[in-house]
């Protein structure tokens, strides 16, 4: 992965628009709260493969943190704090947000086909 390009990132929102996509959004501190303060509470959010056709994306952000949105028919998707992101050799757009120690904090993935269990 590399850090996030807007306009690329951006091109890639767009051509995916319009079309029956599955959705893999990700958030998580996990263990990594309870790890180093026992009074932190593990927060998290998980779905993989949802199949949503979106109106359009945008992406938004500063300073290397983003929010990518995908406008539904009757709602909003959206992944906050990703800063990496690649299209995979299955022209899947990933993308993602690490903290400073490289871990990772959220995930948000569109692809054409299902996502792998």
């Amino acid at each position: 992965m590399e850090p996030i390009n807007m306009e690329k990132v951006q091109k890639e929102l767009d051509r995916l628009a319009n079309k029956e996509v599955y959705v893999h959004l990700e958030t998580t501190n996990g263990a990594y709260a309870s790890h180093f303060d026992k009074n932190a509470y593990n927060v998290g959010a998980f779905i993989r493969n949802a199949k949503v056709n979106y109106l359009h994306g945008k992406i938004v952000g500063v300073n290397g943190t983003y929010r990518v949105g995908l406008k539904l028919d009757m709602g909003w998707v959206y992944g906050e704090g990703l800063s990496d992101w690649e299209v995979d050799e299955n022209n899947r757009l990933l993308m993602a947000g690490h903290d400073r120690e490289g871990r990772l904090m959220v995930a948000l993935q569109i692809g054409e086909k299902p996502f792998k269990y």
